[in-house]
């Protein structure tokens, strides 16, 4: 294990389940140090909403009682884990990191988080989000904002604020995050984390707050590649509550740890490397070397024009997120903060015919994107042109280039979620100032356990994922 048992939160989720189920540590001893360590941080970053501590201390003594007993309930045996705020719980507040549903009790519990529970795991607290998932940096107007670990003068990315932050700082080993423009991936960058966005339709939504129905994507933020693919060993599959994932396949673990020799991995010609920060395009230039000593190929593919794909999905997630939102808007309208209700007023302005064009378009383009690829496996591309800005200077008022700096830092994520296909982002260096650099590993619809593969062999050979932020 690469971090002693000494100070159990610093351990990976692997590390972590591996160490209960073989009795070298507690799930009191681990919840009790990841308490202690959100006492210290919680004040720096803001990424958790709330703890429920004595409901966590219970389960991990039931859970340590039955292991005591030979009763291992699943791979997460005795796991505390945290998520984004917009997960149900059955009788746990929900706020969604928002005023109109401050304080709003769960009725039932979504498949994703029943599903992990059945692997083991239990309920340590909530995480910070962006109001309604509808923002890409982490500021939140009520919840406050959510503050990066390696710098809490930066952002974190939304709108999986806290579940990154959270990750980061090791307060917790793994969290959901869900991914509509981004919000898994640009967080896993600024943050220096692990972050997988599966192939649409792959992990069920249900009883997980709704935002845009057709691009809405459920999935892990964590450490290392290794525990994204436990935590989708768990999730992944079909489910009766959500129709997008009948058919979906089960998890292949035996795929996931495959070699990447002999894949061949593209390198796009255009936009995915326009405009670089120096210090991301290196960070590619040395993860492709990376890839070719794991013994992959390396090629140039010139993808469709992605400015276009960006632009109906832009179009697709605001009707969408509109619809969802168009009750609360005409009773509450007060309650939202200025940002999110200025996007959700901006979705009315398109035609039914508009939304219905992009809607359409979604196959053409995917037809179009697997033609230009051909045989690659894989796509490699940045996450973002640029390390994650400062807080102040992408708050609403935060200047004349505020919204610049915005799409500038997004422009890579929207693409991916019109296509649907599954995506992971992986620590790949650092700026010359220490802020983490994440790159997108792209890959072909349901290919999602090949980036695994790709991602754990090149984990295996860098330790850009086990670097820990200091407390500031």
């Amino acid at each position: 294990m690469s971090a002693p048992l000494t100070d159990p939160a610093l351990l990976t989720l692997t590390e972590t389940a591996v160490a209960i189920r073989e009795r070298k540590l507690s799930s009191v001893e681990l919840t009790t140090a990841l308490l202690k360590r959100i006492d210290t941080w919680q004040p720096k970053i803001n990424a958790f909403v709330r703890t429920e501590a004595d409901d966590a201390l219970k389960a991990a003594r039931d859970a340590d009682a039955a292991l005591a007993r030979g009763e291992i309930k699943g791979s997460l045996h005795g796991v505390p884990l945290a998520h984004k705020d917009m997960y149900y719980s059955a009788g746990k507040i929900a706020g969604c990191g928002s005023k109109v549903r401050e304080g709003w009790i769960a009725p039932t519990t979504s498949t994703a988080v029943a599903r992990l529970e059945a692997a083991g795991s239990f309920r340590l607290g909530a995480l910070h989000m962006a109001e309604f998932a509808y923002g890409p940096t982490g500021h939140n107007p009520y919840l406050g904002h959510a503050r990066n670990p390696w710098d809490v003068t930066r952002i974190t990315g939304g709108s999986s604020s806290g579940s990154a932050a959270a990750v980061a700082a090791c307060l917790v080993a793994a969290a959901l995050g869900s991914d509509t423009g981004g919000s898994i991936r640009l967080p896993a960058h600024f943050c220096g984390v692990t972050g997988f966005k599966p192939t649409y339709g792959r992990v069920s939504r249900a009883n997980a707050m709704p935002l845009s129905f057709t691009l809405d994507t459920v999935g892990p933020l964590a450490r290392s590649v290794d525990d994204c693919a436990l935590i989708m060993e768990a999730i992944a599959g079909p489910d009766p509550l959500d129709a997008t994932t009948i058919g979906a396949p089960a998890w292949d673990m035996a795929v996931a740890s495959l070699s990447p020799r002999g894949l061949k991995i593209g390198v796009p010609t255009s936009f995915y490397v326009d405009d670089l920060e120096p210090d991301v395009a290196a960070a590619l230039d040395a993860t492709l070397k990376v890839c070719e000593q794991l013994g992959a190929s390396i090629v140039k593919v010139d993808l469709p024009d992605q400015t276009a794909v960006a632009a109906a999905a832009l179009i697709v997630l605001a009707v969408e997120a509109t619809t969802a939102h168009a009750p609360w808007l005409r009773q509450r309208p007060q309650d939202y903060g200025a940002q999110v209700r200025a996007r959700l007023e901006n979705g009315l302005a398109y035609s039914a015919v508009e939304y219905l064009e992009a809607l359409r378009w979604r196959g053409p383009a995917l037809a179009a994107h697997l033609e230009a690829i051909g045989d690659v496996d894989v796509v490699i591309a940045p996450a973002s042109r640029a390390v994650s800005p400062g807080i102040v200077e992408t708050d609403v008022g935060g200047g004349s280039n505020a919204e610049a700096t915005i799409i500038g830092i997004t422009r890579f994520m929207r693409p991916i979620n019109y296509l649907g296909v599954p995506t992971l982002v992986v620590p790949a260096g650092q700026s010359a100032g220490g802020m983490p650099i994440g790159l997108q590993l792209i890959g072909r619809p349901f290919g999602d356990e090949t980036l695994i593969a790709l991602g754990r062999a090149f984990q295996a050979v860098t330790d850009h994922h086990q670097r820990i932020p200091e407390l500031p």
